[in-house]
């Protein structure tokens, strides 16, 4: 493939050619390299996290617990309640993954982004690239955990099969933004606040129980938070509690994207090319 190298005075100053320069496929051919070579182990654990979670909490706790109603009134049984939640989980925690850790190690100590953006790759293409990756990563976890649930009869709508665009719309909302916030990181103990935000997210996202058991206040807090829109999306598809507001849910993670992607662009362009 033949690239063209863009003049340095013409990248700094901000054209859209010195922005994007049409090379995200390289920047993905090297992080599944990158990944076939050493970071395997983390992807398949990251398949299997909440395969456990779902035979622990939906057939271990479930036995106890019996069915749960959904807003549109219907009943359905605990597992078929958390295994979307789950589904969406799994989306955030590995788009989040690639997005934070791995792009804080390769902008602060592998220097990638440095090499890069001396190419003929822009900061667009940076950003894309890693976060197309990390789409194909969260659409493994999708198809994998949608074989499961199907196997297990946890699906219980035709509409699941379009969770798995939905996830993937999920996964490059996460990553764009956290791509986005992990550029203004600048040391590891800031990045813990990453998990920080998380850890209160999966657990009280619906993920486990419904919204209605929180006071009024406390569940508008929890209606701003990306992953409640995530949860309620998935399982609507896959329960086939169909509304109007799961448009809403789609236009959340479309914001997402878009300021993600914008911030993106301009901190590693700030960054590298200034």
């Amino acid at each position: 493939m033949t690239t063209t190298t863009v003049p340095t005075d013409e990248r700094r100053a901000g054209s859209v050619r010195a922005l994007y320069a049409g090379n995200v496929r390289a920047v993905v051919e090297r992080a599944l390299s990158a990944t076939k070579a050493s970071n395997w182990t983390v992807v398949v654990s990251g398949f299997f996290e909440p395969v456990f979670y779902l035979l622990a909490m939906g057939w271990g706790l479930g036995s106890f617990i019996g069915g749960v109603t959904l807003g549109t009134g219907e009943q359905v049984p605990y597992a078929a309640y958390i295994a979307p939640a789950l589904l969406a989980v799994s989306a955030m925690n590995g788009a989040i993954y690639d997005s934070t850790w791995n792009v804080f190690f390769k902008m602060h100590f592998g220097k990638l982004y440095d090499a890069m953006l001396a190419t003929s790759i822009g900061p667009l293409d940076v950003a894309l690239g890693e976060i197309v990756y990390a789409l194909l990563r969260g659409g493994v976890y999708a198809v994998g955990f949608m074989t499961v649930m199907q196997v297990l009869g946890l699906n219980l709508s035709w509409t699941a099969v379009l969770a798995i665009p939905a996830v993937l719309l999920i996964a490059f909302g996460f990553a764009s933004l956290g791509m986005a916030v992990t550029s203004y990181m600048k040391t590891f103990q800031q990045m813990d606040w990453i998990n920080f935000v998380m850890l209160p997210m999966f657990l009280f996202s619906a993920t486990f129980y419904p919204l209605s058991v929180y006071a009024e206040p406390i569940q508008w807090l929890i209606k701003a938070l990306p992953l409640w829109h995530a949860v309620e999306l998935v399982r609507g598809l896959t329960t086939g509690a169909l509304h109007v507001g799961m448009l809403v849910h789609v236009g959340y993670f479309a914001a997402m994207i878009a300021v993600g992607v914008a911030f993106t662009t301009s901190r590693l362009r700030a960054l590298f090319l200034s």
